[in-house]
């Protein structure tokens, strides 16, 4: 099995940086997710990230909350998430990264739930309303299980607090680009660029750093793998080809091409 941590030094060997996809678990159907992963898996992702839809998910964007309300009312819930894990992980030996709010796994039950996600095929957990200073009991059971914690960091964060967050986090640091909320953007700020480079110089030689929030070009890959990253997270733009997508087959086959499109920025030759 692809850990996180084989799947970035397989690409840094072959110097490639690590492309990773974001989906919304159950959006437009919980039948179609699977399909949806198939698409951007075969695209060449290295990474899958699942949402758990969430009622109040207050790090995303308009696209994001849009599709997570549509999830939430075709009858996904986190079991349903889980299963859906199952079925793509029984398909694809790459990793996934469940990415949910804390409510739903406290009302799940801590030790339950990711002990299921662990036999379902998950990899590891991105919990944005989860602070280092709370997090000792989930990273605990989440060791247990051999599952990362992955931790978010933000233009915001000091450096005092962005050495902690480094110490604790594993599998890769996801660095928030700007502030806000999740979306596509049309260019990669100067400030962003900036903000990569200042925060490998914690990271490097300790854990991969990822890189979200506005990524949607292939451009925009190039520019965050030059500043130093060593992956780029892309999840708006895939939310948006699902969205205007009325055919099955053409949503499929449009994701499939972006996401290739997008990991060929990912390429030495490319940068």
């Amino acid at each position: 099995m692809n850990t996180i941590k084989q799947v970035f030094e397989n690409n840094r060997k072959n110097k490639k940086g690590c492309l990773i996809g974001y989906i919304t678990a159950g959006y437009p159907t919980p039948e179609i997710t699977p399909k949806i992963a198939d698409a951007l898996i075969h695209g060449g992702i290295d990474i899958l990230e699942i949402g758990i839809p969430f009622s109040d998910p207050i790090a995303d964007g308009p696209t994001i909350q849009t599709a997570s309300l549509q999830a939430l009312n075709a009858g996904t819930t986190p079991k349903k998430v889980l299963e859906i894990i199952k079925e793509i992980k029984t398909n694809h030996d790459i990793p996934l990264v469940v990415m949910t709010y804390y409510n739903p796994i406290f009302h799940f039950g801590l030790d339950k739930f990711l002990l299921t996600a662990k036999i379902h095929g998950a990899n590891g957990f991105i919990i944005p309303d989860l602070p280092i200073e709370e997090a000792d009991d989930f990273k605990q059971i989440a060791n247990t299980h051999n599952l990362d914690t992955i931790f978010l960091a933000a233009p915001s964060t000091s450096k005092q607090r962005l050495t902690k967050i480094v110490d604790a986090t594993s599998g890769f640091l996801y660095l928030v680009s700007h502030f806000g909320v999740t979306g596509t953007k049309s260019t990669i700020e100067n400030s962003t660029l900036q903000l990569i480079q200042q925060v490998k110089s914690f990271t490097i030689n300790k854990i991969p750093l990822a890189v979200g929030f506005g990524i949607s070009k292939p451009e925009h890959v190039q520019e965050i793998l030059n500043s130093g990253a060593d992956a780029a997270i892309v999840g708006s733009a895939f939310i948006n080809i699902i969205q205007k997508n009325v055919s099955l087959i053409n949503m499929l086959n449009e994701l499939e091409a972006t996401a290739k499109i997008l990991k060929t920025a990912t390429m030495l030759e490319s940068y």
